[in-house]
């Protein structure tokens, strides 16, 4: 990656996208889940964990991606089983067998990050009043809001790890999150295809490529857009 890029990651808050944890593991239950439903539940919940277990091994367990798929892989099995899935719970069951397992992982700051965002993102969902939304115009407003709420507590929650090990803080990040994160789910599903057809047969794979195209060309820009912005972060 470009030194350029990667430094405007960092100043827009972004960094974290292009880091495989629990946005990938969600995108890729979401994916799997629907595509397998009408082979009945049990089956489809089968296949799901079956392929975040595959997809574990193939990129390597680092503490995001395990925390992320065991916290997939109990609410799977909370639904098979009829029970509610508590996402608290779930956050600290995972969490604590990870450190049973491998206690190291606590001084590691992925670790920290992934859990400290988690928590974060499932208090301020409790938080977020849910509304009935008729038009258009008003499921956008509310995605908006939704979605900027969940991001500020995310970060609240993290503030502190940032700052110890960074001393550097994003205060452009709200927006950049708000401008890109709808489009993080479309670019990994088309880069998935591309990846796959192409492996299969090269010209297969130049469809979804021109597609995957057009979303990521507009993440890049407004990366580098965003991070020209004077006082998008401050060094402290």
């Amino acid at each position: 990656m470009p030194y350029a890029l990667y430094q405007a990651l960092i100043t827009t808050g972004l960094l974290h996208v292009i880091a495989l944890s629990g946005t990938n593991i969600s995108i890729l239950i979401d994916l799997v889940a629907k595509v397998t439903l009408f082979l009945g539940r049990k089956i489809s919940i089968i296949l799901t964990v079956s392929i975040i277990v595959a997809f574990v091994m193939m990129v390597g367990p680092s503490p995001t991606v395990v925390r992320a798929a065991m916290m997939g892989a109990i609410t799977l099995i909370a639904v098979y089983l009829g029970r509610k899935a508590w996402s608290m719970l779930s956050l600290f069951l995972a969490s604590g067998v990870m450190l049973l397992i491998k206690p190291e992982w606590i001084g590691e700051i992925s670790f920290q990050l992934s859990f400290l965002a988690t928590l974060g993102i499932i208090l301020g969902n409790d938080l977020v009043k849910r509304k009935y939304t008729r038009t258009l115009g008003e499921k956008l407003v509310y995605a908006l809001k939704v979605n900027l709420a969940l991001t500020l507590s995310a970060q609240l929650f993290t503030f502190p790890i940032i700052l110890l090990n960074f001393q550097r803080i994003s205060l452009i990040s709200p927006v950049s999150n708000l401008l890109v994160g709808w489009v993080i789910q479309p670019i990994m599903i088309l880069g998935l295809v591309t990846g796959i057809l192409g492996w299969i047969w090269m010209p297969l794979g130049i469809l979804p490529a021109w597609l995957v195209w057009v979303p990521l060309s507009y993440f890049l820009g407004i990366v580098e857009l965003l991070a020209k912005v004077p006082g998008a972060a401050v060094e402290l």
